[in-house]
């Protein structure tokens, strides 16, 4: 019985033979993997929390215990913040597309998608404000005007920077999903 998990000797391509290869298709899944720059810098929001957490202590056995509380509240809050960004993308179920970002979810239902394509075009480089060429998947809705389209994910963002063919999968796999879904 395959693990569902990818192991050192099974690729990726092999998991994803299927368009659509999951059991329970109600739950919401994240269909790529979260890239290097993602994990690398919620891990260094994790490395900030715990020098945060060791001033907590420090200050808790010196006797000032609002102040040690005080601090203990923003190491969590460090902490939410850095497992929000590992759960930040894009993830698809039965019900739709939800696009979850550091501080709003976004959830498109099917029924209310046009069209899902790739498109080349200038697109934010890691999230910041300069862009570069790239592709982006983007999503148009019926609610909205085909000009008024954002990307869902694009080749330069946290998970796909310097991972192209990482990047054609995670778009095919969201195309197949909307065609499977948009046709009832």
């Amino acid at each position: 019985m395959p693990l569902p998990f990818l192991t050192a000797d099974r690729t990726y391509d092999a998991a994803l033979d299927d368009a659509l290869p999951y059991d329970d298709r109600n739950r919401w899944r994240r269909p790529y993997r979260p890239g290097p720059w993602r994990v690398g810098g919620a891990a260094l929001w994790l490395l900030l929390a715990s020098f945060v957490l060791f001033a907590a202590v420090a200050l808790a056995l010196t006797g000032s215990l609002s102040s040690a509380v005080t601090v203990l509240g923003i190491a969590l809050l460090i902490i939410a913040a850095a497992l929000r960004i590992l759960r930040m993308g894009v993830w698809v179920s039965a019900r739709g597309v939800r696009q979850v970002g550091l501080l709003h979810t976004r959830t498109v239902p099917w029924k209310r998608v046009v069209e899902v394509r790739t498109a080349q075009q200038p697109v934010r480089w890691l999230g910041l404000p300069r862009t570069v060429q790239g592709q982006a998947l983007t999503l148009v809705r019926k609610d909205r005007a085909p000009a008024d389209t954002e990307p869902l994910i694009t080749t330069h963002g946290m998970d796909f920077v310097g991972r192209t063919s990482a990047f054609d999968r995670a778009a095919d796999v969201v195309e197949a999903w909307a065609a499977e879904y948009r046709r009832g």
